[in-house]
């Protein structure tokens, strides 16, 4: 997330009254998470285990809760609670916005573009020309959608992340401050969930078709030319390149990468990254093949162990 302007170090320290290591006009270009971050950015880390990642990333300002060596052409913002003080720059720099109508009147909607009854169209919403938005649909705030795009009732594009820090008083959340990118030619079902990404974009490209109820997590990236089928559930910070084909009620954990071309049948549950052109199925999901060897060889258990009694008989 790029802010509207370039700020100074001293100028953040002092928005979220912290220490900070380095010169006082160090440039501040915007605030990332780690995976997206960018030279110029801000980047927050809470537990030593991740010190190392942060700060060797591409950000070059790290919003730390520990004084250490700072590298070179970097600076630091010392922090009691970094993910408290992340949260505060998404709140300045993206409050939210209310809107009073249902199509905001900052909204931007293109040629030939119809918009059914009852859709909310909020703050900043980009939709291209030749589009079909059905009854119901609401799109939150900054979210661009391009041309020729299809959106059935009751979808949701832009909702916050599903992202919590577990704290003795409960759960705290860290706030979206990202956006929905839709590219031309999408279709998407009734139903659907997308979230904003926290600090960038969750994106789906070019010519992608989505099935009705399928939820899609914060920052994912869904190629061109994908096919996604009911029920379908995408965590956070996915990357699935172009032409795959996920089969109903498939689940991803977050950070995954699948391949180009992969298919993954139905019901499968993805917990690591897929290759490309393969055919996948099954908890935890694997090459077709392989999978349908294990399940032959199960149904086999039953056999061998009346075999072992008989010979432990004699």
């Amino acid at each position: 997330m790029k802010f509207p302007q370039t700020h100074t170090l001293k100028e953040i320290s002092q928005l979220l009254e912290c220490e900070f290591v380095g010169d006082d006009n160090f440039p501040v270009y915007g605030m990332n998470e780690i995976h997206v971050v960018e030279s110029g950015e801000i980047v927050f880390v809470d537990h030593p285990k991740y010190y190392d990642k942060a700060l060797s990333s591409k950000a070059s300002i790290i919003l730390i809760n520990k004084l250490v060596d700072c590298p070179e052409g970097k600076a630091l913002l010392i922090s009691d609670d970094p993910f408290r003080d992340f949260n505060k720059l998404t709140r300045h720099f993206k409050p939210f916005q209310s809107s009073p109508v249902q199509i905001a009147s900052t909204a931007k909607i293109g040629k030939n573009t119809v918009i059914q009854p009852n859709c909310f169209i909020g703050n900043h919403v980009t939709i291209g020309e030749n589009c079909i938005i059905h009854s119901n649909v609401s799109i939150y705030d900054n979210t661009i959608i391009g041309d020729h795009v299809e959106i059935h009732a009751g979808t949701v594009l832009g909702a916050n992340a599903f992202y919590y820090k577990k704290r003795p008083t409960g759960f705290d959340q860290l706030k979206s401050g990202g956006r929905v990118v839709i590219e031309n030619n999408v279709d998407i079902g009734a139903a659907c969930t997308i979230d904003k990404g926290v600090t960038g974009d969750t994106t789906i490209k070019a010519g992608t078709k989505i099935d009705n109820q399928v939820q899609i997590g914060h920052d994912t990236i869904i190629g061109e030319k994908c096919l996604i089928a009911s029920q379908v559930g995408i965590a956070g910070c996915v990357v699935i390149e172009d032409e795959v084909t996920i089969w109903g009620q498939v689940g991803m954990a977050s950070g995954i990468h699948i391949g180009e071309k992969a298919v993954i049948q139905a019901q499968s549950g993805v917990s690591k990254s897929l290759k490309a052109n393969k055919t996948y199925f099954g908890y935890p999901a694997e090459e077709v093949r392989v999978k349908l060897r294990e399940l032959a060889a199960i149904k086999k258990i039953p056999e061998l162990l009346e075999k072992i009694k008989q010979i432990e008989k004699k």
